[in-house]
């Protein structure tokens, strides 16, 4: 009898086993097939429209963190001895973004600098403008009444400055290395994947010029890469791909025989300069002592609490960022509260904040990707503020394809100190404002060119009853000087100055850089505090980190849904 009973129960057991395999089975299965359709849009018989990959999640790029969003009160300060309200309080929404842990550093921007002389050599005419552009000003450490020349000489290159943030890089330089490391690790996430060759190791490819990778036009047409040479493309992966444990990189099977796209979910998103408030929230670590610091936004600087000195017992007294600390006094005296540097010093010698950044507050302030406005409007967007966009779009040709700047086609800026930069590479996608037409009948934007969006466009000026291609000069709302423009015998822009009557040095081209540095005082620590130059200018004291945007949930937590019961 008891046997007879064993026997039954493991009968129960594995039938409600065979029940759940076959209900799994029918699961999967459907879950394979469109919910709306019906359609498996993997499955070759059904067409194949979509790749066969799966996205498990987006990884950090090398050297950033996640910082994840949320709310907090933009441009409280706790102190404001100037009165000039320049930090009106303002509540903002940020989205989750990735950003560099630290600055970037010498080394890091001194790889640029090899790989720009390498792809663009100087001593080619041809590109001698394209890698002088790329230079940091060094002459920025020399001082009238001070003695710096070593710093000019020996700050960028010397290895005993390898791992110090970079300086004398304006904001045009900034974003133009944005640009270039955006290409590189993708370019480099094709190489580990094996669908692209190493480049420089090919003998039938030269890597110079607009013969180099870029994102936008691989995702475009790779064929108009490397003038269509296919044999840097490998067909499919090798057999054995290295992946760490939780890599959400897809399989190898997915590519063989056709390029990656942005369906696919390996390539990284574009990097770039963080906006004023993406940079102050991260900065402010809102994430610790939330209650206080966000719905009060009372938090002074980047680390918890209301004092520059470290109140731990090992390092009781030590400065916990590198600012001046007084007039002659760059570090304090000898061995005790020394802040380690004269100058700037190597990142991540300070703690880090909530978010895991390093030195938001002193040694170098930086540069971030919005244009300067003195107040920050209460009728502006309160999600994801930033002031600066320029809608575009890529050019397109008679014959229908997307025009790829080549090596003879490449057009230049010449900024208001003279120098000249390309407005793109060759071998990158070139892109046009948007038209009247794209913007037509549209409710969120009307035109191209929003620098200057309710704060002295057409619509706000006294001219608003005229056409902007009818006046010839664009209404400004800031008397900001006009560089003048006059070609001389040379060739090149003569250098004059604006001696017209100006009243201020706002413009549409003067960027906002954020926090303290080693030349400024403990006021201007706050991430809060703003400042402005213009985009093409560079000092010794302003560094800068680049940011990218993160893709799907605002976290690494997921939250499950809630299960409901079936009602029938």
């Amino acid at each position: 009898m008891e046997m007879e009973k064993i026997f039954n129960i493991t009968k129960i057991s594995l039938l409600a086993v065979v029940t759940i395999f076959f209900v799994s089975c029918h699961d999967r299965s459907y879950k394979s097939n469109s919910s709306l359709t019906g359609w498996n849009s993997k499955d070759k018989a059904s067409g194949g429209f979509s790749s066969n990959t799966s996205f498990k999640g987006q990884q950090a790029p090398p050297g950033m963190v996640l910082i994840e969003g949320g709310t907090f009160t933009m441009g409280h300060v706790q102190d404001d001895v100037l009165f000039d309200w320049n930090t009106t309080p303002v509540k903002q929404q940020v989205r989750s973004f990735y950003m560099d842990e630290a600055e970037v550093t010498n080394s890091e921007y001194l790889f640029y600098l090899e790989w720009m002389e390498k792809v663009f050599p100087p001593s080619d005419v041809n590109y001698q403008d394209i890698y002088e552009s790329a230079i940091p000003d060094t002459l920025v450490w020399r001082e009238v009444l001070g003695f710096n020349e070593l710093l000019t000489e020996n700050y960028l290159r010397h290895p005993a400055y390898a791992d110090y943030p970079v300086v004398g890089v304006s904001w045009v330089q900034a974003n133009q290395y944005c640009n270039w490391r955006s290409d590189r690790v993708n370019e480099k996430i094709l190489m580990d994947k094996g669908i692209l060759k190493s480049l420089f190791s090919q003998d039938s490819l030269e890597v110079r010029g607009q013969n180099h990778f870029n994102t936008d036009t691989y995702l475009a047409n790779p064929n108009l890469l490397f003038q269509g040479d296919s044999t840097i493309y490998k067909k499919g992966l090798p057999t054995k791909v290295k992946r760490k444990r939780g890599d959400p990189r897809t399989s190898r099977d997915a590519f063989s025989g056709r390029h990656v796209k942005v369906s696919d979910g390996i390539l990284s998103p574009k990097f770039r300069l963080p906006t004023e408030a993406e940079w102050e929230y991260a900065a402010k670590a809102v994430i610790e002592n939330r209650e206080y610091n966000n719905i009060r936004g009372r938090k002074k600087y980047a680390w918890d609490g209301k004092y520059t000195r470290n109140k731990s017992k090992r390092f009781k007294g030590d400065q916990l960022a590198n600012f001046k600390q007084g007039k002659g006094d760059y570090s304090g005296i000898p061995g005790w509260s020394n802040d380690g540097a004269d100058i700037t010093i190597a990142v991540k010698q300070y703690d880090p904040n909530a978010f895991g950044l390093y030195d938001m507050s002193g040694n170098v302030a930086e540069w971030v990707a919005d244009v300067y406005r003195p107040i920050i409007d209460n009728d502006a967007n309160d999600f994801n503020y930033f002031r600066g966009n320029i809608f575009t779009k890529k050019m397109i040709d008679a014959e229908g394809k997307v025009v790829i700047v080549d090596d003879i086609t490449v057009e230049y800026d010449t900024l208001d100190n003279g120098k000249l930069v390309a407005k793109a590479l060759p071998g990158s996608v070139k892109y046009i404002p948007i038209s009247r037409r794209d913007a037509y009948m549209r409710n969120n934007y009307e035109k191209a060119y929003n620098v200057d969006a309710q704060d002295g466009d057409l619509a706000s000026s006294k001219l608003f009853d005229k056409d902007e291609d009818e006046l010839d000069v664009k209404p400004r709302m800031y008397n900001s000087p006009i560089k003048p423009r006059v070609i001389g015998e040379s060739g090149l822009h003569m250098q004059e100055y604006d001696e017209e009557h100006r009243t201020t040095l706002v413009s549409d081209k003067t960027r906002v850089y954020k926090g303290g540095s080693w030349k400024d005082r403990e006021y201007w620590l706050d991430p809060s505090q703003r400042r402005f130059l213009p985009e093409y200018m560079a000092t010794n004291f302003i560094g800068f980190r680049c940011a990218t945007d993160r893709l799907g949930p605002m976290t690494y937590k997921r939250r499950k849904p809630t299960t409901t019961k079936k009602r029938y």
